[in-house]
């Protein structure tokens, strides 16, 4: 499993023309589900990005988690995040998880999410989107929940 995590004054999702979630201060998560994740590499990232210092505290250090901040979480599924581009000039996605596995665990994520963090919003699964951020930094941030980087 995979995710970019943008430190974010606000975020928005919307479908077609509609907005659909949106938050203030804290963090937007891309994921990305790679075949033979399971519920161990979203507990993994869960923890790490609600406990990741990103924001600064009273010296201008980043030394503050978004649980130490009461900041809000914005996720949205995005399995281009496991796009294998090595070979050729076309993006392979070969590595991206089934659409029902991705969904099982997309869901747990935000699920387990909704228990740590006050505000949780989340994208839609499966749909185009369109995402609006102000990046505060910018901050942005890759993790990957086998630890290849």
């Amino acid at each position: 499993m995979r995710v970019v995590v943008q430190r974010v004054d606000y975020a928005k999702v919307s479908v077609g023309e509609q907005e659909i979630s949106s938050i203030g201060r804290g963090i937007l998560i891309l994921l990305g589900v790679e075949k033979g994740d399971g519920r161990e590499d979203a507990d993994y990232l869960l923890e790490k990005v609600a406990n990741l210092r990103i924001f600064e505290d009273s010296d201008g250090k980043m030394n503050l988690s978004l649980l130490e901040i009461s900041g809000s979480m914005l996720v949205v599924s995005q399995f281009t995040l496991l796009a294998d581009c090595r070979k050729g000039r076309r993006p392979s996605f070969g590595y991206a998880a089934e659409p029902e596995l991705a969904s099982e665990l997309y869901e747990y994520f935000v699920k387990k999410a909704n228990s740590m963090i006050s505000v949780v919003k989340e994208g839609k699964f499966q749909e185009m989107m369109k995402i609006e951020l102000i990046n505060n930094g910018p901050v942005t941030i890759l993790l990957d929940s086998r630890k290849v980087f």
